[in-house]
């Protein structure tokens, strides 16, 4: 039987029932691989590396003006944006000028077998969001809805410090799961859970062995 979270502890995180099991039922079509990616996590790190060489993380600003807390890039055909003109695709990073990083081959096969494991077979992504949090950075309550591609899931993974994974439903009223992802965890969501509002609460702060003061988190995604 799996052992049973402490009662005195789980009111830190109010939707655990179990103890790091390995596969965590967010909702229909939505789930957590536990240490799904932990195995590969170095050779993650060094293709990162090199990609952060080429498109270096910056803090982009939301259309109204603020500047986000968490530092961005992007690798793949497409590179996620955001500025004064919206949220939105390009094919060229604005800050260098150039076509953004390619993918590794480590990064797609990763995704692939991550949204298999998940249920969705034959994903293949054109585009990976890569965030930086630090202490205290986080990010709000949203759905993923800029893709063109909504047939397609959302892989999402986490290296480096632990946070607290925000976990809705299709509207921003519903009340959000609130799940503590590791290094090496995979979220996985889409299907009836495409449309998910989700969300990083405030990072504490921390040193981990591999990323330092940080959590990365590669988001992958079909947008064409």
């Amino acid at each position: 039987m799996p052992k049973k979270a402490d009662p005195l502890t789980i009111d830190l995180f109010d939707d655990f029932t179990e103890i790091n099991p390995r596969r965590i039922i967010l909702a229909e079509d939505a789930v957590i691989l536990r240490g799904y990616a932990t195995d590969i996590a170095v050779d993650l790190i060094k293709s990162l590396e090199a990609i952060i060489t080429q498109a270096p993380l910056r803090q982009m600003q939301t259309p109204n003006g603020y500047t986000m807390s968490v530092r961005t890039t992007s690798c793949g055909t497409l590179g996620w944006v955001s500025d004064a003109h919206g949220y939105r695709y390009e094919r060229i990073d604005p800050n260098t000028g150039q076509s953004w990083p390619p993918m590794p081959q480590t990064f797609l096969e990763l995704a692939n077998q991550a949204a298999k494991e998940a249920g969705f077979n034959y994903f293949i992504p054109d585009s990976c969001l890569i965030n930086s949090y630090e202490a205290s950075a986080k990010l709000s309550l949203h759905q993923d809805k800029n893709e063109r591609d909504l047939s397609a899931p959302i892989v999402s993974v986490s290296l480096g410090l632990p946070a607290i994974f925000l976990f809705g439903g299709n509207v921003r009223s519903e009340r959000p799961q609130r799940h503590r992802l590791e290094h090496g965890d995979v979220a996985v969501w889409g299907g009836a859970s495409r449309m998910a509002f989700h969300g990083i609460e405030p990072l504490i702060d921390g040193v981990h062995s591999l990323t330092g003061k940080q959590r990365i988190n590669l988001t992958f995604r079909k947008v064409m």
